[in-house]
């Protein structure tokens, strides 16, 4: 078990990080502005259900490897950012179905979609892969035995720390977008705009430095 003291110390650095505006937060936000609160809060709960087979792999050891392989890494964190990219480009494409939405005139899109969307950037994210590599290992008592069991611990409670504040930026995202985006045309441009954030976070998330 991970000594009552590490994981307390491990929740405030966990929260500090996940409360400062990241690639997680502002792939969210610019969902929920393309999609509304909905399609947000099942972007948030598939980029959460992404985190755990990084957790699992982190535990077994399997993320060191691959953050020691700069291939990997880099593959890993191309093609997250290409999704993003893709997602954004889709986004600014079918604006027009966030206008028909306001009207009614468009049915909602599949909820396994957006699920298996947002698992697709949750485990390709590398900001993530990262910190589980990097820091949650600095919480483990290496004395107390079960290692692999204390980070799994760990990853698990940071992914429900990021489900819960996610899903606060996703429902003020949303009901901005319900404010502002009452008429047709001003759905349409929320829903680019949110678009135009998630291809601007895949190309800083491409360029980013390396590794380390």
């Amino acid at each position: 078990m991970v000594p009552a003291s590490n994981l307390w110390a491990f929740l405030l650095a966990s929260v500090v990080l996940i409360v400062i505006p990241g690639p997680s937060v502002l792939f969210v936000i610019g969902r929920s502005l393309a999609l509304g609160r909905v399609g947000g809060l099942l972007s948030v709960l598939g980029n959460a259900l992404g985190m755990l087979p990084l957790v699992a792999a982190v535990a077994l050891g399997v993320g060191t490897v691959v953050a020691q392989s700069v291939l990997l890494f880099t593959g890993i964190k191309i093609a997250g950012a290409l999704y993003l990219v893709y997602l954004g480009v889709q986004a600014i494409r079918h604006r027009a179905d966030a206008a028909a939405a306001v009207t009614g005139e468009v049915a909602p899109r599949s909820p396994w979609r957006l699920l298996g969307e947002g698992f697709v950037v949750g485990v390709t994210n590398p900001k993530t892969i990262a910190f589980f590599v990097a820091v949650l290992p600095q919480f483990v008592d290496f004395h107390a035995g079960g290692i692999p069991l204390q980070m799994a611990t760990l990853g698990t409670a940071f992914v429900i720390l990021a489900l819960a504040c996610d899903s606060v930026w996703a429902l003020a995202a949303g009901w901005a977008r319900d404010w502002f985006g009452r008429s047709p045309r001003r759905a349409a441009n929320l829903a680019a705009t949110g678009g135009v954030m998630m291809i601007g976070l895949g190309g800083v998330l491409a360029l980013s430095g390396n590794k380390h």
